[in-house]
């Protein structure tokens, strides 16, 4: 599958996955940060984003699309930075290709499976007739409505687009996505990754709590744990700068 993908910098190759409902577009800010040295791909996966739709979506599968991105761009010693669902997209592909990965990154999540806890965001998305709605406005105040988070809608908001003047529709896969959601909750403990790793945690997460660190340091040995005390689970947003720093004081190590 030929995956949208944003290209920035020059260097050694980093890509950057988001997390499940996100796009390419959610990463821009922190990559500026990394493109001064590395040579950034900001990638949308499948059924996310601008990238191809299609009725197959669990770690396989978008580890399999990693590969095909990395065998067509012919990179090399590649970075893999991902966050929630990415990281586990970068996760499972790091176990099934070691020798395509110089160092990985996992942001707020760990290799365990997780209950579905989405139920509530996929029915609100699910309950916009985008038949009837005709402004973005109306289709946030319905958001709100039914959520009540304004950071949580606004990240949902970015989904929405114009298919064709008067008619809205989403980017994301909605259909397969909800069908597959317990999927993806699903844990990535293969195979193990014996090369550098970094797991950023957010101090008020419960993604990667102090329980997890056993099973990660048994399918990651060589991984450190770096915890952002203010950042919730979107720790690149809550604290970019600490983010930051983190992952450039791991690659430089």
């Amino acid at each position: 599958m030929e995956l949208n993908y944003k290209k920035l910098g020059h260097g050694q190759p980093l890509i950057v996955l988001h997390g499940l409902m996100g796009m390419l577009d959610n990463w821009q800010t922190p990559a500026k940060f990394f493109s001064d040295e590395y040579e950034v791909y900001l990638v949308d996966q499948r059924n996310h984003g601008k990238s191809p739709h299609s009725n197959e979506f669990n770690y396989d599968v978008l580890a399999e699309d990693l590969y095909e991105f990395i065998y067509t761009h012919h990179l090399h010693d590649v970075i893999i930075l991902g966050h929630s669902m990415g990281g586990k997209s970068a996760m499972k592909f790091a176990q099934n290709n070691p020798h395509l990965v110089d160092k990985l990154i996992v942001a707020d999540i760990a290799p365990k499976a997780y209950p579905v806890h989405h139920h509530e965001i996929l029915e609100a998305l699910c309950s916009v007739d985008l038949d009837i709605v005709k402004s973005r406005k109306e289709v946030e105040q319905h958001l709100m409505k039914r959520l009540g988070i304004k950071g949580v809608v606004q990240f949902l908001m970015k989904n929405l687009h114009w298919v064709q003047k008067g008619k809205l529709g989403w980017k994301l896969n909605l259909p397969v996505i909800r069908e597959n959601i317990s999927i993806i909750g699903a844990g990535t403990q293969d195979e193990v990754f014996d090369q550098p790793t970094l797991f950023i945690r957010g101090g008020k997460s419960k993604y990667i709590v102090d329980d997890d660190i056993n099973l990660i340091n048994e399918y990651f040995p060589q991984a450190k744990v770096a915890t952002l005390e203010n950042a919730g689970h979107w720790v690149h947003a809550d604290d970019l700068e600490g983010f930051v720093k983190a992952c450039k004081d791991f690659l430089e190590d």
